[in-house]
């Protein structure tokens, strides 16, 4: 899956443009990525939201464990990939039927969060059990709101294509011949919103996040990581 978004939908972040700076190296623009998903993967769909997102999503190779899944609903669009260990639980809290699947319940998770959550997105994300990965972007509010499980097994990239673009994907060699150094691996057990603001532990929300500047001969340009003692703010 892929996912990119223009600068005025979200600010490339300061870590990932400093590791492109200390390592120039080749970048694409965002068009040209997507053209280069979709020519590499013929079936794939893509989508254009407005001037300012593309989204895409193949099939090809697929793990019978980790699907990847598409809708949207509401002027929300959301990519999903992985399996929800207790996605039966989670359709009766939020209201939704026995055929609702993984990106479904997300839809309605993150239209909870939005307009009417009296908890953190923190809590929202800590309750999804199992191995995903998401991209959610709300067309109406132009947010964006991304997340990883917690011991990282749907692997997600995230970099900074030629044109100052934020290109999420769960190939990183993709994105690695599209953001060149400024690019990192999306931290395990973490979600980025732009209505937030920051990258957040979704286990550890109080923890800082931090970025290490990555060896020359790693594919990425910085590694992003939780500091601090892990309490598991969901479970309290």
């Amino acid at each position: 899956m892929l996912g990119i978004f223009s600068s005025s939908i979200v600010a490339p972040p300061d870590e990932l443009v400093a590791a492109g700076c200390r390592t120039p190296s080749p970048k694409i623009t965002a068009e040209a990525l997507v053209n280069r998903f979709t020519q590499r993967y013929p079936s794939a769909v893509s989508v254009h939201v407005g001037d300012h997102v593309q989204l895409a999503y193949t099939h090809h190779s697929e793990s019978p464990l980790q699907p990847r899944s598409f809708a949207v609903k509401d002027e929300i669009f959301c990519l999903f990939e992985g399996v929800l260990d207790n996605l039966g639980s989670l359709r009766q809290q939020y209201g939704l039927g026995k055929s609702a699947n993984e990106v479904v319940l997300v839809i309605e998770a993150y239209k909870a969060l939005r307009d009417r959550a009296p908890y953190p997105p923190s809590h929202v994300v800590g309750h999804l059990s199992g191995n995903f990965a998401f991209i959610v972007f709300d067309k109406s509010t132009s947010n964006l709101f991304v997340a990883s499980d917690q011991f990282g097994k749907v692997p997600l990239s995230w970099g900074i294509t030629a044109d100052g673009c934020v290109a999420f994907a769960d190939d990183a060699e993709l994105l690695k011949g599209a953001c060149g150094k400024s690019l990192a691996s999306f931290p395990q057990g973490c979600f980025f919103s732009t209505a937030v603001g920051e990258l957040i532990s979704f286990e550890n929300p109080k923890n800082k996040i931090t970025a290490v500047p990555a060896p020359e001969e790693e594919i990425w340009g910085a590694t992003f990581k939780v500091e601090g003692p892990a309490v598991l703010a969901f479970t309290k």
